[in-house]
């Protein structure tokens, strides 16, 4: 634990030691961190604390917890750029489980390059969030204070090469992507198949976005290599001053077995709707359905697999500009019987309750 402390230490004075050397008129170096606790209800009430496996963030039940907090270095010149945060808490724990050391408390660590000095183009290489979602691992920048069951079961962040251009008007942003796999920053034992990204995002006007993800790669070792293909589609669109929609689709294919023509599927579709009456108060609601009938993404060993459908009815509180107190209550019901009740019998549903208080400096 003292060696973990000292490495992370180390990381942060070295990226501000460098950046503070290269300060002048036209660069700035800022910090700022994030915190957010949470307490969350579940009724199927796990001895074990552990809410159902296909949820990592706030996942942790009957207990006062904090889900992330980081503390974030950003570098910006002309013609550079770079991020560095460090991170705790439990979607740290179950997000990066899998990572080595004090890889676990990567949060962001990147730098980028401009490439062109009349237009935006970057080539940036590291640690960065997601190119897939709308939804990101801050929950303060998503309408609702959980996170939908596509948003959680891809990818949060990635680690490899960005290429990105966004247009002067602002319409558009493209990217390409190599990537060491399906939310990974070390690459998994045996695999040495690079994974591939693109990203396009069209805003034709300030009140509608567009956005198309895509991702092919294999996360498992060359000698079982399964190819996954996946899509990411979604739209928001601000409805007049107080209500605005989400309306978002997922769509992923892997091969059975290695060189296999036939795959196994999954998708996932969610609509969001958010009431933003003016003043301090706003309101969320989600319904979603996830499919995934052979066990690729959320094995469950039952008959019909993983088809659940969610529903979750979230009010927030902008206490400060920087503090936001929210609360949800969010349901699952399954075709199989996949949770657990209070009795530890089998249920085919699971209900919660959850409220979290963020705060951002």
């Amino acid at each position: 634990m003292k060696l973990k402390f000292l490495e992370i230490t180390a990381l942060v004075c070295l990226f501000t030691t460098m950046q503070m050397s290269a300060q002048s008129d036209s660069t700035s170096l800022t910090f700022s961190g994030y915190a957010e606790t949470y307490y969350a209800y579940d009724l199927g009430e796990p001895d074990h604390h552990n809410r159902p496996g296909f949820i990592y963030s706030h996942n942790r039940h009957n207990e006062f917890n904090l889900n992330l907090g980081y503390l974030k270095a950003a570098y910006a010149a002309p013609n550079v750029r770079a991020n560095l945060a460090l991170a705790a808490g439990t979607y740290m724990n179950a997000n990066l489980a899998a990572e080595p050391g004090v890889l676990r408390n990567i949060f962001e660590a990147n730098a980028g390059v401009k490439l062109s000095k009349n237009s935006e183009t970057w080539v940036d290489a590291g640690i960065f969030a997601s190119h897939i979602g709308f939804e990101s691992a801050i929950s303060k920048d998503c309408w609702t204070l959980t996170r939908s069951i596509l948003a959680e079961n891809s990818p949060y962040y990635e680690s490899g090469v960005k290429l990105s251009h966004t247009t002067a008007d602002g319409q558009w942003f493209l990217s390409a992507l190599v990537l060491n796999g399906w939310q990974r920053i070390q690459r998994v034992d045996g695999n040495n198949t690079p994974a591939f990204g693109t990203q396009i995002t069209f805003k034709p006007t300030e009140n509608i976005t567009l956005n198309s993800s895509t991702f092919i790669g294999s996360d498992k070792p060359d000698d079982v290599r399964q190819m996954r293909y996946f899509h990411n589609f979604y739209g928001i669109f601000k409805l007049g001053e107080q209500w605005a929609a989400t309306l978002g689709f997922d769509y992923g294919a892997e091969q059975v077995s290695k060189g296999d023509s036939d795959k196994n599927t999954w998708y996932s579709p969610v609509l969001m709707l958010k009431y933003a009456p003016g003043g301090r108060w706003s309101v969320a609601g989600r319904a979603e359905y996830y499919a995934d009938e052979n066990g690729v993404i959320i094995a469950t060993g039952t008959p019909n697999g993983f088809k659940t459908l969610g529903f979750s009815l979230n009010l927030d509180c902008a206490v400060r500009d920087n503090v936001l107190w929210r609360i949800e209550g969010r349901g699952f019901s399954s075709e199989d019987d996949i949770f657990t009740d209070k009795d530890g019998a089998a249920s085919s549903g699971n209900f919660f309750l959850i409220t979290s208080l963020a705060v951002s400096f």
